[in-house]
């Protein structure tokens, strides 16, 4: 072979290399616009639609019952572990396992029977669900009831992991309440402005009003802040305008109960109560209690300290009842008129989610 043809040969190499290192280039920051551009805040003070089927004022002095449960979109079986916490898993391992979680997680609200249900990360359509509609599930299971969902993202397609991405993901928050909802609205929270906010998503909480029999309010409220920030400070920003809010409501003399995932340590310490540290999460940084020095609200954090249970597991790797880090992420936070009669977790051993259902029953001071 000549030296010439050596050359030519080389350079047909050299340019079918810089055409496919083109390609990719053309693929990759095609994919990043789309993801930019297809990022968009859904807006504040969303008027919620609300499913009426009762007309029940709240009773006051009577006991009643809230259950907050993050559901983690129906996929945590006890051996999933999530790629965003250093797992291997991306989606459910089947629509067969997002069902057989759903009709778990029913059964046990069912047999709870509580008066409110505030449902977490429960999603519409995702492709990280097998597109299975679990708002549309909970809706008809409990169709006595009223209900108000409220979108907390609606992300663009998430091509992560490259073998079997995370997909387009609509998820939001979910109440039920055995009592009449009579208006509810979507509050948009703040975010980070930088790349986290494509993987954080949108954040919100829901602000539901109820009558009381006292003529008064009881106003109700679902969260989930934020938990893929790079060093957990919007979580506390968030935070401080959520108790911004209930603040006002308690000014008006209303009945407030917040309950959901906080993504802050409700223990403030729970590493030392469960075995393993978690200092270096920030979705487990302590709660900040001085917020709610000075206020007519105080934090409940559900726990048995003869029988301590958490709320949420690692998901870094599957569930393994000792040497993993647990923490409680999960509660209420509630005004001054309402006395606190119990407050625990419900011991699911995470057969369903990455969290533990939560409650707290109570009455609203007459």
């Amino acid at each position: 072979m000549t030296t010439k043809n050596k050359g030519n040969i080389f350079r047909k190499i050299l340019l079918s290399l810089l055409c496919v290192v083109l390609v990719i280039l053309v693929v990759v920051i095609g994919y990043a616009s789309y993801v930019f551009i297809d990022y968009e805040r859904i807006e504040d003070n969303l008027e919620l639609s609300v499913n009426d089927n009762t007309a029940n004022k709240v009773k006051v002095s009577k006991e009643l019952k809230a259950i907050s449960y993050n559901i983690g979109f129906c996929a945590y079986t006890q051996d999933f572990s999530f790629f965003m916490d250093g797992g291997t898993e991306s989606r459910a391992k089947s629509e067969d396992s997002v069902n057989e979680c759903l009709n778990g997680i029913d059964t046990l609200l069912k047999e709870e029977c509580a008066d409110f249900m505030l449902l977490e990360e429960v999603d519409e359509n995702s492709d990280r669900s097998h597109h299975v509609n679990q708002r549309e599930f909970f809706e008809n299971s409990f169709n006595a009831c009223d209900s108000v969902f409220a979108t907390n993202f609606d992300s663009a397609y998430l091509f992560y992991p490259i073998l079997k991405p995370h997909g387009k993901s609509l998820s939001g928050l979910l109440t039920i309440s055995k009592y009449d909802i009579k208006n509810s609205i979507r509050r948009s929270l703040m975010v980070e402005d930088s790349v986290m906010k494509i993987v954080d998503l949108d954040r919100c909480y829901s602000v539901s009003r109820l009558d009381t029999e006292n003529n008064k309010e009881l106003v109700l409220y679902t969260v989930h802040l934020s938990a893929y920030t790079s060093d957990g400070t919007i979580a506390t920003q968030q935070l401080q305008m959520l108790c911004d809010d209930m603040k006002k409501e308690c000014e008006k003399g209303n009945y407030v109960l917040c309950g959901g995932d906080f993504n802050k340590d409700l223990l403030t310490d729970s590493g030392s109560i469960f075995g393993v540290s978690g200092e270096d999460y920030t979705w487990a940084q302590a709660f900040p209690l001085d917020m709610l020095k000075d206020t007519s609200l105080s934090l409940v954090a559900p726990f048995d300290e003869n029988n301590p249970v958490a709320s949420c597991r690692d998901t870094g790797e599957p569930y393994k009842e000792q040497g993993q880090f647990n923490v409680t992420l999960d509660g209420f936070i509630v005004s001054d008129n309402i006395e606190v009669i119990k407050s625990d977790v419900i011991d699911m051993k995470f057969e369903y989610s990455d969290h533990n259902p939560v409650y707290i029953d109570f009455k609203l001071k007459d």
